[in-house]
């Protein structure tokens, strides 16, 4: 009776061609227990011998059903249910979801998950650079290519999924982890000097969208939390606003949507005049929820608040800034005025001092810098 021969094991022949070919079992069919066979081929015995051995070496690390079982779109839609969505945010769901959607699987969401490479990862990438984008109204003035930002997300997205496959025995290694990704360019900040200030406020006042800026800029919210604002999250008595949700664009619908780190939940002190802004913006919003609404009363698409703050800035003789540079300004005219980081951080909803610190670092030396001066001017008697 012939030995029956175990996984991985093989045995080298010549064929008829002339070529030598290597065959070992990969395992076993789970539902006919048949045995599957794989093979590799070479011009000499000595090739065949260690393609072989290579090959009978991957095979310990892939369960060969599931490696022929999945395409990258399939494993991607598998690992979004059932292990991103236990791991990541809620609020980096749609996120996530949306990258799948509409980056990865209209370009190699069909391609045999085995079969998947760096280079077709690197293809992947360049095209997203010049073309990604998804074609939508809020996006028609913008580059067609996505950002080098998003696209490094996206790689994460693919190099987690593709850990997960290698846990699971699906494929023997992640080729993203051989990629080369587009560097960073991280954009200069541009804020609005006090001088600036005066011409800004007088136009987007007779813009009628004075009070909307007026509490950006008295509070560093970024551009979604500004206009997740409700009126129940007003207190006039306890001089406060609370920041607990954002408003977003996903799949071109202007949503509400949770925050994205636990740190961007906070309350914000008022001043007097802030209050005296929002008792007016109460009355200009009628009786909508929003504090900031559209004219039809629900929240305001954050696309229009940017062409809005271009508009405006235009009309006031001032450079273009982005919306986030508003927040930016907040925060540099608070330091230049000694207001302390960890105040500043807070307000603002970074994760620590130390980012904040960082992120202004150019404000805190020249403030450093005084404050030497000004002990040098105290000491020098």
């Amino acid at each position: 009776m012939a030995k029956r021969r175990g996984n991985g094991e093989g045995s080298i022949r010549k064929r008829s061609d002339g070529r030598w070919e290597g065959r070992y079992t990969a395992g076993r069919d789970p539902d006919t227990g048949k045995v599957i066979y794989k093979n590799v081929l070479g011009k000499s015995q000595t090739e065949v011998k260690e393609k072989l051995k290579a090959a009978i070496k991957e095979n310990t690390l892939v369960d060969v059903v599931k490696n022929d079982q999945y395409t990258v779109g399939q494993w991607l839609d598998i690992w979004f249910e059932n292990y991103a969505k236990l791991k990541v945010r809620p609020s980096s769901h749609q996120t996530y979801h949306g990258y799948i959607k509409n980056h990865i699987k209209p370009f190699i969401g069909d391609l045999p998950l085995k079969k998947l490479t760096s280079l077709e990862l690197q293809k992947l990438y360049r095209r997203l650079l010049s073309d990604g984008r998804v074609d939508r109204i809020e996006s028609k003035n913008q580059p067609k290519g996505l950002s080098a930002k998003t696209v490094r997300n996206i790689h994460q997205v693919i190099s987690s999924a593709l850990d997960q496959a290698v846990e699971q025995r699906v494929i023997s290694m992640n080729p993203a982890k051989g990629c080369s990704l587009p560097k960073i360019e991280h954009h200069e900040m541009k804020t609005l000097t006090a001088d600036q200030l005066g011409a800004f406020f007088r136009e987007a006042r007779s813009s009628g969208v004075y009070e909307m800026y007026y509490i950006e800029l008295a509070t560093g919210l970024r551009r979604g939390e500004l206009l997740g604002l409700k009126w129940e999250d007003v207190s006039f008595e306890q001089c406060s606003i609370r920041v607990r949700r954002q408003i977003a664009r996903i799949d071109g619908a202007v949503v509400e949507a949770p925050l994205k780190t636990k740190n961007s939940y906070r309350t914000i002190a008022l001043g007097a005049d802030a209050l005296e802004v929002l008792k007016q913006q109460k009355e200009k919003a009628g009786g909508s929820e929003w504090v900031f609404p559209s004219p039809t009363g629900g929240p305001i698409s954050p696309d229009s608040v940017l062409n809005m703050l271009h508009r405006v800035l235009e009309r006031a003789g001032l450079p273009e800034i982005r919306f986030h540079d508003m927040r930016h300004t907040t925060a540099t005219l608070a330091l230049q005025n000694g207001v302390d980081i960890k105040t500043v951080s807070g307000m603002l909803g970074h994760f620590s001092a130390g980012f904040t610190l960082d992120t202004y670092a150019h404000v805190t030396t020249a403030a450093q810098r005084e404050a030497a001066n000004t002990m040098g001017n105290i000491l020098n008697v």
